[in-house]
């Protein structure tokens, strides 16, 4: 199968040139980044919905009985509780979801291409979407959203690329643009899909959720002649890829290393679409105006302040590069991983400071939000900018591969770590997270230390 990263021929290449009729962009920008809205849409409203769907319906008498397979699947958690079970199930759908894209993009590049993989992994996060609406089809919605992420994800970002020539400079403004796009998906999704969950039941938010996919799929296949034909990229003759050496050895394996440290980092933020829900909707004062607001509506706040965050973080260090020099990737997630514990104590706040009724008001929980936010700003994308720069040329894409494992890790940390939520004293798990945090900070303060030369060989 021809790759779509293929070099375009110049008369496709000219014609792209040309094509500014979406924001000055392709065309086809605007379709691929409105494709990717709807299925944030829908991904991140089923997501806001699971653990408490899981936690209060599904997983209590009445209902667990009904699941096809429940009883092998879940015999080796060893966990009846269902906040704790949920919490579990939780955990490991949201670590394969970032595992399957490795698969799908070897898939795509190999066999089927990567337009053909978009759509066949659209069709099958649509029907994972309307399945969770059956209580029997429950694992087999989570399978059908786990491939059908794997197929759809890292490829559609791909075809971004792909809409601009080797040498056309908009191309870095066109990710923006498209991850502008995805957080708007974001941020409206619970406000729909969480609040017809919440409110109307849960099979009318899973069914929106669906719906949204479906909008998706539309809207990409409306949008196919605008997207650059592949073409094949003749290797000239002789010409070899230059052999990776051991120092090129050495930085993945750099690489490797940081991957751990940095999932432990982003435990505070991945919590939040888990144990976080299940404590705001249990405790947090959301009555306004004698009606209880939906508890994911938290998930729009925290998209909103996030958005808002990880532009803020950029203007400023542009700002702050103009005056003094600009601190490079590792301090500046140092900084972010202690933000990140900071945010933690917020909670810890929230706590103690539970009034006589037991409830939390909104105060400490927006500071977190806050706090949190500053601190994700600081080391996600920062990190991500970190590999890229430190990966040797020929090994991008497998870096980039090394860097998905990182959610892996850290969404399957917390569904274990969500799991110990109603086992211990609250305030001793939000401290178990800022102790995660802090931990990370330290040994990025190690790393930074200790590979100092190293990252210096590579910047010089």
């Amino acid at each position: 199968m021809i790759s779509e990263d293929s070099n375009l021929d110049i008369e496709s290449t000219q014609k792209l040139k040309d094509d500014k009729a979406f924001l000055g962009h392709p065309k086809g920008l605007g379709f691929i980044a409105f494709t990717e809205a709807w299925e944030r849409f829908s991904y991140y409203g089923m997501q806001s919905l699971l653990v408490l769907y899981m936690s209060k319906f599904l997983l209590h008498p009445g209902h667990i009985e009904n699941i096809w397979f429940f009883d092998w699947f879940s015999a080796h958690y060893n966990e009846t509780d269902p906040k704790a079970l949920a919490s579990n199930i939780f955990g490991d759908y949201a670590a394969w979801v970032y595992m399957t894209p490795l698969l799908g993009g070897l898939i795509a590049d190999r066999f089927m291409g990567r337009t053909p993989a978009i759509i066949t992994g659209a069709v099958l996060m649509a029907l994972g979407h309307f399945l969770m609406a059956f209580d029997p089809t429950f694992l087999v919605a989570l399978l059908c959203l786990i491939l059908g992420s794997g197929f759809f994800k890292g490829n559609l970002q791909g075809q971004v690329g792909s809409l601009y020539a080797q040498e056309d400079n908009r191309r870095a403004d066109a990710f923006q643009i498209y991850y502008l796009a995805i957080n708007a998906g974001v941020i409206i999704s619970p406000l729909i899909v969480g609040t017809l969950g919440e409110t109307k039941g849960w099979h009318w938010g899973f069914g929106a959720a669906g719906v949204g996919m479906l909008v998706s799929i539309v809207i990409y296949l409306s949008g196919l002649k605008h997207y650059p034909k592949s073409v094949i990229e003749k290797k000239k003759e002789g010409e070899k890829k230059p052999p990776l050496t051991a120092e090129d050895w050495k930085m993945v394996g750099i690489l490797v290393l940081i991957v751990p440290v940095l999932a432990i980092g982003l435990l505070p933020n991945q919590e939040i679409f888990n144990a976080y829900l299940v404590w705001g909707d249990r405790d947090f004062n959301l009555v306004w105006n004698g009606n209880k607001l939906p508890t994911t509506w938290l998930v729009t706040l925290d998209s909103i302040v996030s958005v808002s965050f990880l532009a803020i973080v950029a203007i400023f260090f542009r700002w702050y590069g103009t005056k003094w020099k600009e601190p490079d990737e590792i301090t500046k997630i140092i900084i972010g991983t202690f933000i990140a514990m900071l945010g933690m104590l917020c909670l810890v706040m929230a706590e103690v400071t539970k009034g006589a009724d037991g409830k939390i008001g909104l105060f400490w929980p927006v500071m977190f939000h806050f706090v949190n936010s500053i601190g994700f700003a600081m080391v996600l994308p920062i990190a991500l900018a970190l590999f890229m720069r430190l990966a040797p040329v020929q090994l991008i894409g497998l870096v980039t591969g090394i860097f998905n494992i990182t959610f892996f890790i850290a969404n399957k940390t917390v569904g274990k770590i969500g799991a110990l939520f109603e086992k211990i004293p609250t305030v001793q798990f939000w401290l178990l997270h800022a102790a995660a945090a802090g931990f990370a900070c330290l040994v990025f303060i190690g790393l930074k230390f200790a590979l100092r030369k190293k990252f210096a060989t590579v910047e010089g």
